[in-house]
């Protein structure tokens, strides 16, 4: 399947999920409290307007078919298209109108408050982290969720903001689809929890072993690989963590254990260089060329990167 006909079936996917129509719907389960990253926010009704300040969690909105009408926008590079948006998801939120609420994750609160959002979604970590703005956001009173996408699972946030948006039945929905996708590529490639490390690999200079418990290991175990995090002897060498755990480019040899690597962030010209790096020779996985890239989008877990991320990792595996 290529890139456009991912896509393309993504994009079908969320405008066939309302079962119900608007005007069936009951306010009988409002007002709702909410539980997140900052403590509970409570909801009269459901929102109609939904503004996203984190282009980490926009996919997700789109996924479910929140009210999304705005997004904050991410420098314009390698991963995204022209406006900032994010490549997994930039064809389907262009087609859906949404607009970019200010560019370059410089976050801008008259933006925010012109846009009129009953409902602003926004993130506790990352470059996009709306934690150091949240006072100010507040202070407008404007009704705010925050999620802290380092440690938690696409499928928990689809579901937290689907309860928000008064999406639920749309969150379960694009869980099913992910996970009926995985299965088909897991039963067809019969990796039966083959062990795999996680490594991200000179993204911006840096260089880390991948968690066990990470959004990414989840979507790598439901294709079938078991991820062995980083050994215990080399906790010491931690100079960041996040969902990696980061180390500097001398020790990841020594941390990589298992003869499988996939490396995150990443396409096939990164592969070669780590096939070709110099300190690397010696692993098993680079004299077996056991080394796969999980895609470019894969530093970011929601529905439409969990869906390139098999594909892109089902293509290269059976094709050995």
């Amino acid at each position: 399947m290529n890139r456009r006909t991912l896509l393309s079936s993504a994009f079908a996917l969320p405008l066939t999920l309302i079962t119900t129509p608007l005007w069936a719907q009951s306010d009988a389960d409002w007002p709702r409290a909410l539980t997140h990253d900052r403590g509970t926010l409570t909801l009269k009704t459901a929102p109609q307007r939904v503004i996203s300040t984190s282009p980490s969690l926009t996919g997700l909105l789109l996924a479910i078919d929140a009210p999304l009408v705005a997004t904050a926008a991410t420098t314009p590079g390698e991963l995204t298209d022209e406006a900032g948006y994010f490549s997994q998801w930039a064809e389907i939120a262009h087609a859906r109108g949404v607009e970019s609420l200010y560019a370059n994750r410089d976050f801008d609160i008259e933006s925010l408050i012109i846009a009129g959002p009953d409902l602003v979604v926004g993130s506790s970590t990352g470059a996009d982290s709306l934690l150091p703005y949240l006072a100010e956001v507040e202070a407008q009173g404007l009704p705010t969720l925050i999620l802290d996408y380092s440690d938690t699972s696409w499928q928990a946030m689809a579901r937290t903001l689907g309860r928000a948006t008064d999406r639920e039945a749309e969150a379960e929905t694009a869980i099913q689809d992910f996970e009926s996708r995985a299965k088909e590529a897991a039963d067809r490639l019969a990796l039966n929890g083959r062990p795999a490390t996680l490594v991200g690999y000179d993204i911006a200079g840096t260089y880390s072993i991948g968690r066990d418990h990470s959004p990414q290991a989840e979507v790598l175990e439901a294709l079938g690989f078991a991820i062995t995090p980083l050994p215990e002897e080399f906790k010491s060498a931690v100079t960041r963590v996040s969902n990696m755990d980061f180390i500097s480019r001398e020790t990841l040899s020594a941390a990589i254990t298992e003869e499988t690597v996939i490396l995150l962030s990443a396409d096939g010209k990164d592969v070669e260089a780590f096939l070709n790096d110099p300190l690397l020779a010696n692993l098993p996985a680079v004299q077996k060329r056991q080394v796969y890239a999980m895609g470019l989008s894969s530093f970011r877990v929601d529905y439409y990167s969990a869906l390139e991320m098999i594909e892109t990792l089902d293509a290269a595996l059976s094709a050995e």
